[in-house]
């Protein structure tokens, strides 16, 4: 199925957020393997992370990647924060003057 496009059939109660998230990303990959259990990929997505950011590291197996994944950033929460905190600082006297 395209990008972007209701799936209930396959994403469930979830189907309009993973059609949304697809729209503003890429198409979304299966959430898990043929054993159940939580794919890399599928969290890499999630986060809005480039395909691989995480997944293409050489040397780095599933359980490591899901660490990496967890303790990672959301790109997108870390702009609206500074968004949020940077006007309540001043800027250095430095900055100003650049």
């Amino acid at each position: 199925m395209a990008a972007g496009r209701l799936d209930p059939g396959r994403w469930g109660p979830y189907a309009g957020a993973v059609a949304r998230w697809e729209t503003l990303t890429r198409p979304a990959p299966a959430a898990t393997d043929e054993g159940g259990k939580l794919r890399a990929e599928f969290v890499e997505w999630m986060q809005g992370l480039e395909a691989g950011w995480v997944t293409a590291t050489p040397g780095l197996g599933r359980p490591a990647q899901l660490t990496a994944l967890g303790n990672g950033v959301v790109p997108q929460q870390a702009k609206r924060a500074l968004e949020l905190l940077a006007p309540h600082f001043r800027r250095c006297a430095r900055c100003r003057a650049e």
